[in-house]
């Protein structure tokens, strides 16, 4: 039944997608908020779609601490479902994406349609000064921008040194960074073809402090997002335990 449920859902997903890539081209002409929105409806039809053919659904927690307007999320990333999951939970988010995806014919140019901020990773001390002022660009129109600190997918449990340039961020602008710890590589994991029944979690954490040495910045974030997620996981595991 598994295997049946992920062909499925593997193919409806797919169809899917591509009517969204297929959409978004066509309107990238047109103002940037109706790309925006197709996504957020697109992204709520996956959700529903997860939960009726795999049984797999999402619980967002902490949402208290989720300040209103502009913010920098820094999320933990496990699968897939990271990279639209915020369309559901945030007004306007701008995800931070390596420029090497945003090459990809189609889907990237959709990407920079939605506002997402293209970084070279490659490019040294000018690229990350093009990072911040996009970053600061996105937050003065009022929306929030979402990043990936370790910059691709890790299996759960695993852990990858993050990127040193959510601190330069967070030093650069006034608003609040907020930390966010999840488990879905338990049922989504990267490059996999099964996608397990149960319940994503997605915990918004408490937003960092303002003042911190960019060493500490980074330690002390490291430390609350790996060590939610660890939590995330071992409770996924004890409710789920075919995981």
């Amino acid at each position: 039944m598994l295997i049946f449920r992920s062909v499925l859902f593997n193919a409806v997903f797919l169809v899917y997608h591509l009517a969204l890539i297929l959409g978004l081209t066509a309107l990238i002409p047109f103002p940037r908020v109706w790309s925006q929105g197709v996504v957020r409806v697109w992204t709520i039809g996956v959700k529903a779609i997860l939960k009726v053919i795999v049984g797999l659904d999402v619980e967002f927690r902490g949402l208290q601490n989720l300040p209103q307007g502009p913010c920098v999320i820094v999320s933990k990333h496990q699968s897939a479902w990271d990279t639209f999951a915020f369309y559901v939970l945030l007004d306007d988010p701008n995800y931070i994406l390596k420029k090497e995806l945003t090459r990809i014919p189609f889907w990237g140019w959709c990407a920079l349609s939605c506002g997402a901020i293209s970084v070279d990773r490659s490019g040294g001390g000018s690229a990350l000064k093009q990072l911040l002022r996009d970053t600061k660009d996105r937050l003065a129109k009022g929306r929030q921008v979402v990043i990936f600190p370790e910059g691709t997918r890790t299996a759960p449990g695993a852990r990858k040194e993050y990127f040193p340039g959510v601190a330069a961020i967070d030093g650069y602008t006034e608003v609040s960074v907020v930390p966010v710890a999840l488990n879905s590589g338990l049922f989504w994991g990267r490059g996999s073809f099964l996608k397990k029944p149960g319940v994503i979690t997605i915990e918004i954490l408490t937003p960092m402090p303002k003042g911190l040495k960019r060493r500490q910045f980074m330690a002390d974030l490291e430390s609350r997002i790996e060590g939610a997620s660890d939590k995330l996981m071992d409770e996924a595991r004890e409710r789920f335990p075919g995981l």
